[in-house]
């Protein structure tokens, strides 16, 4: 006969229960942990992450931490890339104080050096004729490099897939450059977790700490979401008096997002906008995070690259902390979640449902990558190019008769926008 499991009771919570609510629970570690051998770790590794700007390549080597590898970076004198392990093979001296050649990179301890793909080219102590190098190989990633944009693959080499092609990269009468790199003290998934919420908008850029955009941010959108070919998107439909403004914004797995400029005032009605950011949430470890972002920059807006490098408001700890206390956004909300978030205390509500579709499709990777198999959006065709839908877009569309009508026209007018309009 099978025993009743025994259960302990609970005070019932009236208030001032924080005695019984102290224990924090393990955070879900399939994924949120990145290390080498670690699900997640895994899953990420079998894509195309950035490491560096080629323009921090331009006189010495640069040390990155990605996915809890230390690696270093460089442009030889022939102008290829190469990612390395870190720490040369004869004795460990960190490459980040190698010497680039016209071919290769030479350690500065005892002279070997290294090609872009790891084999090593020489062993300067090594008698005359000797063959040993042929024997000694460093840790090598393949490279790619778009709009001065540095990606590694970092996976297993029969896995690499094609590097994607977004229909981002290419918009008429824009140019895409090389934008802000910033870090974040807190794990990856809190990170890319925002990029699918578009709630947050209304209140932490708005309501709750001061209008750091425009004043239509502070209308609390109706909100939906849709799976896309390139993964998922987020439609946030605002109305504006005879006025409705469709803002939407890609989520393309496993760590990337896109969206537009944060100026729409939604006053007349506007043709489609196109993405601006493009933004990668590359793990240096489970408690780091890096942004890459490259720009699409229209040259009316004079912008110097110095300027488009620059981080956008909040997305970086440069204020002082009394006033990201006073008027905090995103780098104070996101990594103030702990340096990695719980899930287990979370209370998710409807207005979630985007990050319970975006933690769905990470963790159905993972667990494809576990099964011995390719994870969604590894196995596209050389050159395809993925459409995506990230704009701003203002309608005239007067208001139904009643509150709930609404809705239901606003939740319509933004789903016509994923098929070409209303």
């Amino acid at each position: 006969m099978k025993r009743a499991r025994s259960r302990v009771a609970r005070p019932k919570s009236i208030g001032f229960d924080g005695y019984h609510r102290r224990d924090v629970p393990p955070p879900d570690r399939e994924l949120t942990q990145v290390g080498p051998g670690t699900p997640c770790g895994e899953y990420l590794r079998r894509f195309w992450q950035p490491v560096a700007f080629a323009r921090d390549l331009a006189v010495a080597p640069l040390r990155v931490r990605i996915l809890g590898e230390d690696l270093v970076v460089f442009r030889d004198r022939g102008g290829r890339v190469g990612v390395l392990h870190l720490h040369c093979a004869h004795r460990g001296t960190s490459l980040e104080f190698g010497i680039p050649l016209e071919r290769g990179l030479r350690c500065c301890y005892h002279g070997w050096v290294y090609d872009v793909d790891g084999r090593c080219l020489e062993t300067p102590g090594e008698p005359a004729g000797s063959r040993f190098r042929e024997r000694v190989w460093q840790g090598a990633y393949p490279t790619h490099e778009l709009a001065g944009l540095v990606f590694a693959y970092l996976g297993p080499p029969d896995r690499r897939p094609s590097f994607p092609v977004y229909d981002s990269y290419d918009v008429r009468g824009y140019r895409l450059m090389p934008a802000a790199q910033f870090t974040l003290p807190c794990n990856w998934l809190q990170v890319k977790d925002n990029s699918m919420d578009p709630v947050h908008t209304a209140f932490l850029h708005a309501l709750s700490s001061g209008y750091q955009f425009t004043e239509a941010f502070g209308a609390v959108p109706e909100i939906d979401w849709k799976l896309t070919d390139a993964g998922m998107v987020y439609l946030a439909t605002r109305r504006v008096g005879d006025l409705v403004w469709v803002r939407v914004a890609d989520f393309m797995p496993p760590n990337v997002h896109q969206f537009t400029r944060e100026i729409e005032d939604a006053t007349e009605v506007k043709p489609a906008s196109r993405p601006v950011i493009i933004r990668w949430a590359v793990p240096n470890d489970d408690t780091h995070t890096t942004n890459f972002e490259l720009a699409q920059v229209d040259p009316a807006w004079g912008l110097e690259p110095e300027q488009v490098a620059k981080p956008g408001f909040g997305q970086s700890d440069d204020r002082p902390y009394a006033e990201r206390q006073s008027h905090p956004a995103d780098f104070d909300a996101q990594s103030s979640q702990r340096t990695i978030a719980v899930h287990a205390l979370e209370h998710l509500g409807s207005a979630d449902r985007g990050v319970i579709m975006l933690r769905r499709i990470v963790r159905e990777g993972i667990r494809a990558v576990a099964r011995g198999t390719d994870p969604f959006g590894t196995r596209r065709p050389e050159g395809k190019v993925i459409r995506t839908f990230t704009q701003d877009v203002v309608f005239r569309v007067p208001p139904a008769p009643s509150p709930e009508a609404d809705r239901r026209l606003l939740r319509a007018t933004g789903r016509s926008v994923l098929n070409g309009g209303s």
